[in-house]
């Protein structure tokens, strides 16, 4: 019998939850900002903090941008070179980017999440 709420995510790392600034990935807990990928979970500076996303080039098909509590408009500054380096974005809200994040990776997807924190 295949019980419909299996959920496989093989050697990668789901978001398990998350509340008033921390996020909990993989069993760890992580305040702040943080980056998500297949194979771990790591503090991130936000939109000061480029250089671990601009790495994921070539690496993932998709970099899902949490904007906290609510959407917001990325800094042009941080789009324009996520886009230059062929960093594929899409932005929404910090619990819609986890569960999409969660949801992508369970399909063997190549994602990653940057993910503010839901104060």
């Amino acid at each position: 019998m295949t019980r419909l709420t299996e959920i496989g995510y093989g050697s990668g790392r789901p978001i398990d939850g998350y509340g008033p600034g921390f996020w909990r990935v993989g069993g760890e807990v992580l305040r702040g900002p943080v980056l998500v990928t297949a194979e771990g979970a790591q503090g991130w500076g936000g939109y000061d903090d480029l250089a671990p996303l601009l790495a994921l080039a070539g690496a993932v098909d998709v970099l899902f941008v949490g904007t906290g509590r609510q959407i917001a408009h990325l800094p042009e500054p941080f789009r324009a070179a996520l886009e230059s380096a062929g960093v594929g974005a899409e932005v929404m809200d910090s619990p819609a980017a986890a569960r999409t994040y969660n949801v992508l990776l369970a399909e063997a997807r190549r994602v990653a999440a940057a993910l503010l924190p839901v104060d």
